[in-house]
């Protein structure tokens, strides 16, 4: 179920990213993506809290990716990591560009 649901969310040319919204570092990936000008529809948060099937879910993401915590940042297919990678990766400049090569950019 868990493998179903994780696998149903990561598709090429979108951003999904997976989070609990008391995690502060969720909240601050969540603000960094926010202010950047996806197409409708190309960036998801997925709480998976608001699931019963929450460690499961972690455990797959562990199999997928090599760690359980959230945020788990996902462009297309591939896991870019967490929010510290994601700011290194937009200080660098590479977010974006990345961004466009999957055209989930206005």
């Amino acid at each position: 179920m868990a493998q179903a649901f994780v696998n149903s969310k990561i598709q090429p040319g979108k951003v999904v990213v997976f989070i609990k919204p008391t995690c502060p570092f969720c909240r601050k990936t969540q603000d960094l993506l926010s202010q950047l000008p996806f197409k409708e529809g190309l960036l998801e948060f997925v709480n998976i809290t608001a699931t019963s099937d929450t460690t499961e879910i972690q455990d797959y993401l562990q199999q997928l990716t090599g760690a359980r915590t959230v945020p788990q940042v996902f462009i297309g297919k591939e896991c870019i990591g967490g929010c510290t990678d994601l700011e290194s990766m937009h200080e660098r400049g590479e977010l974006l560009t990345h961004l466009e090569q999957i055209g989930a950019l206005k």
